[in-house]
């Protein structure tokens, strides 16, 4: 087990890079829009969204070397994008070159939401899957603590401030791209690649006392002769549906829309522009605080009830937001309930998003079932962000808060009445149960089965 950690927790380290790249922008937000001069239309779609529209790409385009190449060194080139765009970006003296290089990091974005949890959960026993995978999502918050902190330090250091900021991130890049040369490929993915002998070296090297027959065994049947199927097959509909729906509401909490705009949301709110940076530090901290609790539950309560304590988090939260800009509330109203906000999504949608939707497909088609779900997740990723600017201006934030009050509503019916619980059941079992033809999501339940790991 000692080792399936360290291998987890290295390959989850794609998350801490995915989560300062996405939140480092918003403390260059304003410098940037007043360097180049933007509209909003310009600001917020162009040198924004762009890093959004890169992971787009990264998700729709990252199951094919993650299923051709392997997880492990799809997670090298990675970190290899992450480097490149940090150095470009900080270099950048135009709007356009800063927009392409923050389109090479959003690929690498994109791709990791595939690559880093369908390697984790592939090497996971099923009892500690929830928690393994999750560190997907607590390295996701804490390098957005840490981009909201290293932001907050590099403010008053000049005019060119921004450059530092985004700069700083080849740092870890580097470091990322090296440790991934220490793990292994995972032994499903060798598995379906015909690579037996291989699997089974990777497989004796792991704790536990592994029957490593019936491991073997039990992947060939899961998918190992069916090279040619593809996600989109009517036997495979309800892990799409599952897959679509989790990631279209995780957006529609209006998640990435705060975290690019923490500061300006909160600026909007009457809160000074020093105590809005600071208030972005204690949504960071409130972030990683709330997925520890999230990750330490998931495996002990289920997916199920995070979710439902998730949901009904948001609605109260969001609706909280909404009522503060509509009847001018001010002080510190709207931050405190943006942190209850954050505290809903880090223990719900957050904790786990890429557990649920890396352990729903089968082994031959994870990635591409994950490509599906995260290229759902980053398309609305990237149009709800960049149409916050002109939303702010048009309609006004309350109303704003108030659309995603009412999406929240729709998550929790689809928590209750159409989400299975996948708690402690093998990923071949759960292949099996939710593709077959007379699949029943009720049959999937708390109790957990024999393991193959």
């Amino acid at each position: 087990m000692n080792k399936i950690l360290i291998w987890s927790v290295t390959a989850a380290l794609a998350g801490f890079l995915f989560g300062f790249d996405t939140v480092v922008i918003s403390g260059a937000d304003k410098q940037l829009q007043h360097l180049w001069n933007s509209s909003d239309a310009f600001h917020g779609s162009v040198v924004m969204a762009m890093a959004l529209w890169g992971t787009v790409v990264g998700a729709i385009f990252g199951g094919f070397p993650a299923n051709t190449f392997g997880r492990k060194n799809t997670l090298f080139w990675i970190g290899v994008l992450y480097f490149i765009s940090a150095l470009g970006s900080a270099f950048a003296n135009d709007p356009y070159v800063f927009a392409l290089f923050r389109f090479i990091g959003g690929i690498g974005v994109g791709a990791s939401t595939i690559a880093a949890p369908a390697y984790v959960s592939e090497i996971a026993p099923p009892e500690k899957r929830g928690r393994l995978v999750a560190l997907y999502q607590f390295n996701i918050v804490l390098g957005i603590l840490m981009a909201f902190v290293s932001n907050y330090f590099l403010k008053d250091i000049g005019e060119n401030s921004w450059r530092w900021m985004l700069g700083v991130q080849m740092i870890p890049s580097l470091i990322y791209a090296l440790a991934i040369l220490t793990i292994p490929e995972s032994p499903r993915w060798l598995l379906s690649k015909n690579r037996e002998q291989e699997a089974r070296s990777v497989l004796a090297k792991i704790d536990g006392g592994i029957d490593i027959n019936v491991f073997v065994e039990n992947t060939k049947q899961n998918g190992g002769e069916n090279k040619h199927e593809n996600i989109f097959m009517k036997k495979y509909r309800f892990p799409l549906i599952l897959a679509f729906l989790f990631a279209f509401f995780n957006q529609f909490s209006g998640i990435n829309a705060f975290l690019y705009y923490a500061p300006r949301i909160f600026e909007e709110a009457g809160v000074g522009q020093n105590t809005a940076l600071l208030s972005s530090i204690g949504i960071g901290v409130i972030n990683l605080v709330f997925t520890l609790i999230g990750v330490a539950l998931i495996d002990k309560l289920g997916r199920k009830i995070l979710m439902y304590v998730g949901s009904i988090g948001y609605i109260i939260s969001l609706g909280l937001v909404s009522a503060s800009f509509y009847f001018n509330w001010g002080g510190l109203s709207v931050p405190i309930f943006l942190f209850l906000f954050i505290a809903s999504h880090a223990i719900g949608q957050g904790a786990v998003i890429w557990v649920f939707i890396s352990e729903i497909f089968p082994n031959h088609i994870r990635a591409s079932g994950q490509a599906f779900g995260s290229s759902v997740h980053w398309i609305l990723a990237a149009i709800i962000p960049s149409l916050i600017p002109m939303l702010f201006s048009e309609i006004g934030p309350a109303v704003v808060f108030m659309i995603f009050t009412f999406m929240m509503v729709l998550q929790l019916l689809f928590v209750i009445f159409l989400m299975p619980e996948t708690k402690g059941i093998s990923l071949e079992e759960l292949s099996e149960k939710l593709t077959s033809k007379n699949n029943n999501k009720n049959e999937i339940n708390e109790t957990s089965t024999a393991s193959i790991f």
